[in-house]
C-alpha cells in the first residue's frame, strides 16, 4: 500500500477506510514529552515522534488568562472563573464566574475574534500543513457551563429547577465555540475535536434524558458547522458511555474517543455495535497499563486493540484519555512503536 501522509492517515480512518497504518495522535504532558527528548518544543516533540496529528488546545494556546495571585498560581480564566495551577499542564477551577442570574445581565462574552488566540495554531499551520492532521479542539459547551461559569453544583440544580438559567449559559458558550470554530477552519484546522466528558467511570453526570436535553443539541450544532466545511469532528468523553452512546453516534460526530477502559467500555464491543458508523478512537489504558506495567505488557495492550478494532479501518489507536504526568516515558514510547509495528493494513495478526 501507498505511504500516507498523517493528515491523509487520520482522514481515511475517520472516513472508516483503512490507511496504510493506523494512525495515532495524543495529548502529551510536558514532564513525558521532556523525559523523551529534553528542551525540545512540542512541534519538534511530534516531529521526532512522527505523529499522524497535532493538538492545538483551547485551554492552552488560544484561552486568554489574568494573573490574580502569583504566589498561589490563581490566574481568571477568560470565562471569569479562577483557576488554581499546579505541576499539571491545565488549572483547576476553584471559584465560578457566575454566582446569580443578575450576574449575566452584564456578563462580558470573551471575543473569539480576537486574532492572538490563533497565532499557535497558525504557526502549527504553517509548519504541517498538509504533513500531519491539525487538530483544532474546543472545550465542550458541557464542561465551560458548569466548570468556569455556574459551577458544578448549580449547573446540575439548574437542568431541575432553572432550565432556562442553563439554556441561557448553553448559548453563550455555544456561540463563542462555533464562531472559535469557524475561524480555527478558517486558518486550516483539518479536524475538529470536542473534548468535555458526559459520564464517570460508573454512572453519567446527568441522565440520559437530561444529557439529550441539555449537551446533545450543543454537540450536534457543533458537528452540524465543522460538517459544513467539509471538517470531520471527534467527540471526547471518558466514563461509561454506554447509555448515551446513540444519542453522541446521532449527532453526526466521526469520531469517539477514547471509548474508556477503566469504565467498562471494551473496545471490540464499540467497534461490533457501532464501527460502521463512527471512527474508534482509544483505548490504551493510560492508568495501569501506561503507568505501572512493563513495555512488553504495552506492546500486547497495543495489539489486542488493534485486533479488536482496526480491520475495516475506522480506527486511531490513542491513548485512554492522554499521556499525563504519570504516565513512563518508555512506556509511551513502546506504545507508538507497536502501532508501527503491529497495525500495518491489511491486519494480520492471527
Amino acid at each position: 500500500m501507498t505511504k500516507l501522509s498523517g493528515v491523509e492517515r487520520m482522514l481515511k480512518a475517520l472516513s472508516r477506510q483503512e490507511p496504510d497504518r493506523v494512525p495515532h495522535f495524543d495529548v502529551h504532558n510536558k514532564k513525558v514529552r521532556d523525559a523523551i527528548l529534553p528542551d525540545a518544543s512540542y512541534e519538534e516533540f511530534i516531529e521526532y515522534m512522527d505523529l499522524d496529528g497535532i493538538m492545538v488546545l483551547d485551554k492552552v494556546n488560544a484561552w486568554t488568562y489574568e494573573v490574580v495571585d502569583e504566589s498561589k498560581k490563581v490566574k481568571r480564566d477568560q470565562w471569569g472563573a479562577l483557576v488554581r495551577y499546579t505541576s499539571e499542564d491545565l488549572g483547576v477551577p476553584i471559584k465560578y464566574a457566575i454566582k446569580t442570574e443578575k450576574d449575566l445581565e452584564g456578563y462580558r462574552v470573551p471575543d473569539p475574534d480576537d486574532p492572538n488566540r490563533y497565532k499557535w495554531l497558525q504557526a502549527v499551520v504553517k509548519r504541517f500543513k498538509g504533513e500531519r492532521a491539525i487538530m483544532a479542539h474546543a472545550t465542550d459547551v458541557f464542561d465551560i457551563a458548569k466548570e468556569s461559569l455556574l459551577g458544578d453544583e448549580a449547573y446540575f440544580e439548574a437542568i431541575v429547577n432553572n432550565p432556562e438559567l442553563v439554556d441561557h449559559v448553553n448559548k453563550i458558550v455555544l456561540d463563542y465555540n462555533l464562531r472559535y470554530l469557524k475561524n480555527c477552519i478558517g486558518i486550516g484546522a483539518d479536524i475538529i475535536l470536542i473534548s468535555g466528558d458526559y459520564a464517570m467511570t460508573h454512572s453519567l453526570f446527568v441522565s440520559p434524558k437530561h444529557t439529550a436535553r441539555f449537551l446533545i443539541p450543543s454537540l450536534a450544532r457543533q458537528v452540524e458547522l465543522a460538517h459544513s466545511f467539509n471538517v470531520p469532528i471527534i467527540k471526547h468523553t471518558d466514563g461509561n458511555i454506554w447509555k448515551i452512546f446513540d444519542l453522541i453516534v446521532d449527532t453526526g460526530v466521526d469520531g469517539i474517543h477514547p471509548i474508556d477502559p477503566m469504565a467498562g467500555m471494551d473496545i471490540g464491543e464499540a467497534k461490533k455495535k457501532y464501527g460502521k458508523k463512527i471512527c474508534i478512537c482509544g483505548n490504551i489504558n493510560c492508568g495501569e497499563t501506561l503507568c505501572w506495567a512493563t513495555v512488553d505488557q504495552v506492546r500486547e495492550e497495543v495489539k489486542e486493540c488493534i485486533r479488536k478494532a482496526a480491520l475495516g479501518g475506522g480506527y486511531i489507536c490513542v491513548s485512554s484519555n492522554s499521556i499525563h504526568s504519570g504516565v513512563k516515558p518508555e512506556n509511551y514510547v513502546a506504545m507508538v512503536k507497536a502501532i508501527r509495528d503491529y497495525g500495518n493494513y491489511p491486519i494480520q495478526l492471527d
